[in-house]
């Protein structure tokens, strides 16, 4: 027979009902849910059967809260920090500068050059994709022609654009 997993007693029954009912948040609400049944000393198993969440899960979060109180209940995501961007702020900005300019290897700024540059600039090894991305982070996009079908009529098309639209006819529908 498993132990009982037991919940210190930082707050009366009544109170950790009170702050779970009162939660807005969703994870800190099932989370609070969780602690309250077990300071019934309901067992791990029923708790999960209540909530959905696993038992291996709902005894991390009795030790947690066993160990550091109220303050280990909540959605902590929000609070992390993330990773550092990949090119610091006055990388990002000479990045801009340079992005007014034609690329050294001329032609039109790409995501594989973009990356190039990144790796010129930082010494690390970036995946081409990454380019592209840091090239739509500064609000640039590939800018080229649509390509023109080799046979096109370049007089028919101009006179189909010269045309009001009403004038044109149109296909006819099935009924």
């Amino acid at each position: 027979m498993p132990k009982q997993t037991t919940i210190k007693p930082y707050l009366e029954v009544k109170e950790l009902e009170t702050r779970y009912r009162q939660a807005t948040d969703p994870v800190e609400r099932s989370q609070r849910q969780i602690i309250w049944l077990l300071a019934q000393n309901r067992k791990v198993p029923e708790v999960a059967e209540v909530t959905g969440y696993s038992a291996s899960w709902i005894r991390e979060l009795a030790r947690r809260y066993n160990r550091r109180g109220e303050e280990a209940l909540g959605d902590k995501r929000h609070q992390a920090a993330g990773k550092p961007p990949l090119l610091s702020a006055e990388l990002q900005q000479t990045l801009a500068e340079d992005l007014q300019q034609p690329p050294p290897e001329g032609g039109l700024w790409t995501g594989p050059k973009v990356s190039q540059w990144i790796e010129a600039k930082t010494g690390r090894k970036v995946r081409r994709q990454r380019g592209w991305e840091y090239l739509l982070k500064m609000g640039l996009t590939l800018q080229q022609p649509r390509p023109q079908h080799a046979k096109a009529d370049r007089e028919a098309q101009a006179e189909f654009k010269k045309t009001p639209r009403a004038g044109r006819s149109r296909p006819s529908r099935p009924s």
